[in-house]
């Protein structure tokens, strides 16, 4: 068994060690996306606010997506999981085309929301033991587009 299929162990919950790996990894394009709002030059600074917005509206609608997959594991789809897995990308791709100040604000929001959402979700389809990993992936992802905003 390699490395990366090897349970590891987040908060008394057993992980997939490749789901925390990647997962902190993911939090990369955030948090060096932040930084490089405060740091580039003012002409490549619409491209980096642009580059983390996008990057937001990817992951904000991936936790939306992951609401149809829970769905799908039921004989009959409920249509609140379903309705919820949308309204995630349709926010995000609103948030992409305003202003980054304003645009990467909403997408803070909507991590934190997804967030609140699955507290309520995740439970009840056996998804528990991921909340504390989305938690601080989450925290840390919208912790980035508020800095990022700030400094546009």
């Amino acid at each position: 068994m390699s490395s990366l299929s090897n349970p590891a162990t987040t908060a008394g919950a057993t992980l997939p060690t490749a789901a925390l790996r990647l997962g902190w990894a993911g939090l990369l394009p955030f948090v060096g996306g932040a930084l490089l709002v405060w740091v580039v030059r003012p002409e490549a600074h619409p491209y980096v606010t642009l580059a983390l917005s996008a990057y937001a509206a990817v992951i904000v609608s991936f936790l939306g997506g992951i609401h149809w997959g829970l769905a799908f594991r039921e004989p009959v789809a409920p249509p609140g999981l379903l309705a919820w897995g949308v309204v995630p990308s349709l926010v995000a791709w609103v948030a992409v085309v305003m202003p980054p100040s304003a645009g990467l604000v909403i997408h803070g929001l909507m991590l934190l929301a997804c967030y609140a959402v699955d507290r309520r979700i995740y439970p009840q389809y056996g998804a528990g033991p991921w909340l504390t990993l989305r938690f601080r992936l989450s925290s840390v992802a919208a912790l980035s587009c508020f800095v990022g905003a700030a400094g546009t």
